[in-house]
């Protein structure tokens, strides 16, 4: 059986889902090298407009696998460099992908699953969702999702929940900002198809490039670099085909032809 299943359509839909409901989707080398050579596909997929990501079972991912956990322990550290390096190049590939991101929530989220969520750029949660980031209760450290957790929730919300390791909702999940949106679970497929069926009319190229300048400017002062930066952009995307071909269509009252 294959801990990680993807499929493309011919609609530029992707889809990634975590197939590992035995052990509730949680992570080990192997899934990690999957997903890595998923989204090593996926970027150099030029026309794929949206990325889902998603589970099978009832939950999303209960972070690490405890066995690969125990096993690496009896390693020695260059080998637990080379496998922490993996997770890095995963979450990495995820986080930078060109193309928007969306990923549905349902069940156990704990761990290394809050990273992927906090990868994602779209996030949406079923309302019976559960959330913790529990590797202290384990003695270990949210150490290589880190930098993606604290950028989603914030420093002093990290602060709480990396060292609590406590569980908490949904609710809290969309206060902290970890997730966008909570829905009854059994809205879940409609509001893929929401966003399947919304990324279908945007312009693909402009798609692409309203989240690269949201990566380019992000926590950046906003200087002359940064001004002429977005002046560029703007200026190149109206000369192009797919800029005029928008406003066009816009104008005529008529779907752009994208």
């Amino acid at each position: 059986m294959n801990k990680v299943l993807f499929t493309k359509d011919n609609n530029g839909i992707a889809r990634i889902t975590l197939n590992n409901p035995e052990k509730q989707n949680a992570f080990d080398d192997e899934i990690i090298l999957d997903l890595i050579n998923i989204l090593s596909e996926i970027e150099q997929s030029a026309d794929l407009r949206l990325v889902v990501l998603s589970s099978n079972g009832k939950n999303f991912s209960a972070g690490a696998d405890l066995n690969w956990m125990k096993r690496m322990s009896n390693s020695d550290y260059d080998a637990n460099m080379r496998d922490a390096s993996a997770l890095t190049t995963m979450l990495q590939k995820l986080n930078n992908l060109a193309q928007p991101t969306l990923v549905i929530i349902r069940g156990a989220v704990f761990g290394g699953g809050v990273g992927l969520v906090s990868c994602c750029d779209i996030a949406i949660a079923s309302n019976e969702s559960i959330f913790s980031l529990s590797e202290v209760k384990v003695g270990l450290v949210p150490a290589t999702i880190g930098p993606y957790v604290i950028r989603a929730i914030g420093e002093r919300n990290a602060r709480r929940f990396f060292t609590s390791g406590e569980r908490f909702g949904a609710d809290i999940a969309k206060n902290i900002n970890l997730v966008h949106e909570v829905i009854e679970e059994s809205e879940l497929e409609a509001k893929v198809e929401f966003y399947e069926n919304l990324f279908r009319k945007n312009g693909p190229k402009a798609v692409l490039a309203a989240k690269k300048i949201v990566a380019d400017i992000s926590n950046k002062e906003i200087d002359s670099s940064v001004i002429s930066h977005t002046c560029k952009v703007i200026s190149e995307l109206r000369m192009s085909d797919e800029g005029k071909e928008g406003v066009s269509a816009f104008l005529e009252k008529r779907d752009p032809n994208w």
